[in-house]
């Protein structure tokens, strides 16, 4: 059997900011994890996300230094339509989350943005559509 992809990690300075990021985005996360050093979902399809904390890192890979030069980690989050794109955007700016891209009609046909997680990881948002005329 060949390998399967099953679990995809972050590792977090402040793991209840990094939560209260990803509830908004709509994940189910119970807030009684938010002082856990591992913290893991189930998505649709069996593909687990999981949140650690440095410390909980550095304790079997004392070594392990931020990455630098760039965003570590691209998750992409699907909405429903291009409003939502914009909605969901604006909303977690609003909460304080930093715009890496504001929302923009792709050229592949999706309504596109890119905010950052509290770690600074890219968060893109994205819907399909066949008209993006309204969203410029």
């Amino acid at each position: 059997m060949a390998p399967r992809l099953d679990l995809i990690g972050v590792v977090v300075a402040d793991m209840a900011t990094s939560l209260a990021f990803y509830r908004q985005l709509g994940l189910d996360i119970p807030e009684s994890t938010d002082g856990e050093p591992h913290v893991e979902v189930a998505l649709p399809g069996g593909l687990r996300l999981a949140w650690d904390t440095v410390d909980t890192v550095r304790s079997f890979d004392p070594s392990w230094t931020r990455p630098t030069g760039g965003h570590a980690l691209g998750l992409a989050f699907l909405c429903a339509d291009p409003s939502e794109v914009d909605k969901t955007h604006a909303d977690l700016v609003a909460a304080g989350h930093r715009s890496h891209k504001d929302p923009w009609d792709a050229f592949w046909g999706q309504r596109y943005a890119t905010v950052e997680d509290p770690d600074g990881n890219a968060v893109d948002l994205f819907a399909h559509s066949a008209d993006l005329t309204a969203h410029g």
